[in-house]
């Protein structure tokens, strides 16, 4: 069966490289005991592997085109597609059982980083996340403090789960090819989340505003939820920016603001 033509309006780029797409297969190494979520199946060049090693696979896709072909792919007795954004997916209404997921997905560079954002508020849900990004995302995700590409998506991903660069991948692995080089991610989640459910708000409140400013000293960016003085008695240098601070640090601030 013929696929149908990437689309630039959803930043489709497709795997097509079999070496890549079987390294990515064994890092992942689907078993028959596992549920796996795939966003964005694209041709179904992961999809078919997993379908034939995996006991479950739900897939993500806002192309109804491409939904439409992989529906009618020999492989695809086992699948569950889902037509919709990923964007705006309840994963919860797949399983509610804290781990019971395996996530993959080949992420729209377009969206990567509010797609993260969303999928952290299931972190719950999944044993373990992998995830194709554009390379310069996956090393801002496992940035050090003091690193220029560390940032509010490095805190917000430390405090819940344990992120590793696996390898990278070259942009004539794809069709089209893209204009950056790519990497594969495994983020695996806490088993105690550095964050509790609860505080959540209020750490990425002061996430957004600390790194929303992040030339400004800590006291200046973050004065609409602490004080300098309150600063200081959580342990922590008003003066510094945020992008010195440890996840750790971020972590005794928002308990400072929740206790404040």
């Amino acid at each position: 069966m013929t696929m149908r033509a990437p689309r630039k309006r959803f930043g489709q780029n497709f795997l097509h490289d079999q070496n890549i797409i079987n390294k990515i297969v064994t890092s992942m190494n689907p078993a028959a005991s596992d549920h796996f979520v795939e966003i964005g199946p694209g041709q179904g060049a992961m999809t078919q592997p997993l379908s034939e090693a995996a006991g479950k696979l739900d897939v993500i896709e806002i192309d109804e085109d491409l939904a439409d072909d992989l529906s009618h792919q020999p492989w695809a007795s086992k699948l569950a597609i889902h037509r919709c954004d990923a964007l705006n997916f309840p994963f919860d209404t797949i399983s509610s059982r804290p781990g019971s997921l395996r996530l993959a997905g080949n992420l729209p560079y377009n969206i990567s980083t509010p797609l993260l954002f969303h999928i952290l508020d299931y972190h719950h849900l999944f044993r373990d996340i992998h995830v194709m990004l554009q390379k310069e995302v996956v090393q801002r995700m496992t940035a050090q403090p003091g690193n220029k590409t560390y940032g509010r998506l490095t805190v917000a991903l430390a405090a819940r789960c344990h992120v590793e660069s696996l390898f990278s991948i070259g942009a004539g692995a794809f069709k089209p090819a893209p204009k950056v080089e790519s990497a594969f991610a495994r983020l695996t989640p806490l088993e105690q989340p550095l964050i509790a459910k609860s505080e959540a708000p209020v750490f990425d409140d002061i996430l957004r505003q600390a790194f929303g400013q992040r030339r400004k000293q800590l006291r200046n960016a973050i004065k609409e939820i602490l004080t300098a003085e309150q600063i200081r008695a959580a342990g922590i240098d008003p003066m510094v920016r945020a992008e010195v601070l440890s996840v750790e640090q971020f972590v005794k601030l928002t308990h400072a603001a929740l206790n404040a």
